[in-house]
């Protein structure tokens, strides 16, 4: 039987030279309905805002189940291990469909194995964990349902006439950032791992609230001091760009990040709004834009400082405007100079940081709009 595999030609070449072959796409999915009882209590969770313990446990429990039956379904393909594996949430007819999908691999020697482990990286990026000295071991993932709330939102309304921070927002969206990230960690801790690598963070609407998603790969790395038994390193760096900075002696510590929001106050933002409709530069929003940038950087900055970090790389700003408001959220990893770490290759092959190109290629609605354009010319 052909093996149906999900891994490029770049992907497969970087495994290969690890001692692993290709093996079968697997999968798992599991369908659930919130009731009623979660979407009351979620109601009235909102009404004071922070978490919906209700609705998070429900997403979580959902993604749990389709994860572990991805995992059954790569023991009956005789996987060795899974890479690239996501956990995806759809609506489906009223009801949420939950689905984790990824890319058996096996041993290149042909020995039979249980599975021993799997990995949100993709093969070229496993390459490079691997390489970095990183042992995968398990998928984790660690997410936060929350909600600003009907309370948190008159308050920063009201606060919202003056210029300056709204700490009721602020409070709400860096608890659950920094929530998220410590219930994948914990995860991570039961799994035996040191480490937390490749995090990717999602944030996406679900059922009146937000979810807050953070994902990486548990591992292992021997020479990790035993600190980091009880509080793994955390990096929100690529597996490429952490085998770079593995090469070059430095020790990722935590993944830090900074939420800020802002108001422009009431004032300010009809000055803005006058200004908006003549040429030039709006001082008000200039000005304010900065501060939260600053803000939030700085406090990154102190979370680094307290971890003993050198320095924080790979910096990410993103920016969200909220109903008048502006969140600005700062992100990146801490990382200190160490010794004891080296990656066993001296360099990285071509094949692991090629970008692979779409080949499929649609553009139906443009060429039915051309068709369509046509003929009413005719």
């Amino acid at each position: 039987m052909p093996v149906m595999t999900g891994l490029s030609g770049n992907e497969m070449f970087c495994l290969h030279l690890k001692g692993l072959s290709p093996g079968d796409l697997v999968l798992g999915n599991s369908v659930y309905s919130m009731g009623l009882l979660g979407s009351v209590g979620a109601g009235l969770r909102n009404i004071a805002g922070g978490e919906v313990s209700q609705v998070t446990q429900v997403i979580h429990d959902g993604r749990i189940q389709a994860y572990e039956r991805m995992i059954a379904e790569a023991r009956t393909h005789r996987g060795f291990g899974i890479t690239s594996v996501t956990s995806d949430l759809k609506s489906f007819r009223g009801s949420i469909e939950f689905l984790s999908i990824g890319s058996c691999v096996r041993r290149a020697d042909g020995v039979a194995s249980d599975l021993s482990f799997s990995t949100s990286s993709d093969g070229q990026e496993l390459y490079c964990q691997i390489d970095a000295g990183f042992a995968p071991i398990k998928f984790v993932f660690g997410n936060v349902a929350y909600s600003i709330g009907v309370g948190g939102g008159i308050i920063g309304g009201l606060k919202s006439l003056a210029r300056g921070e709204i700490k009721q927002f602020s409070d709400v969206f860096n608890h659950t950032r920094h929530l998220a990230l410590a219930r994948m960690v914990n995860e991570a801790k039961a799994a035996g791992a040191n480490a937390v690598v490749g995090i990717q963070t999602i944030v996406m609407p679900f059922r009146g609230v937000h979810e807050m998603m953070m994902t990486g790969t548990a591992s292992r790395h021997a020479d990790l001091p035993k600190e980091y038994e009880a509080n793994p390193i955390t990096s929100d760096l690529t597996c490429e760009e952490m085998w770079n900075v593995v090469s070059m002696g430095f020790l990722l510590i935590k993944q830090v990040l900074g939420t800020a929001v802002y108001s422009l106050g009431f004032v300010a933002g009809l000055a803005a709004l006058f200004k908006s409709f003549s040429r030039g530069e709006v001082n008000e929003l200039t000005t304010l834009i900065y501060e939260v940038r600053e803000h939030a950087i700085g406090l990154i900055r102190d979370e680094a400082s307290g971890v003993g970090a050198d320095d924080v790389i790979g910096i990410k700003t993103h920016v969200h405007e909220l109903g008048g408001l502006i969140e600005f959220m700062a992100i990146g990893t801490a990382v200190k100079r160490f010794a004891g770490l080296k990656t066993v290759s001296s360099a990285l092959p071509p094949q692991a940081i090629i970008q692979d190109k779409d080949t499929w290629i649609s553009h139906e609605q443009g060429l039915f709009a051309t068709v369509k354009s046509g003929k009413e010319n005719e």
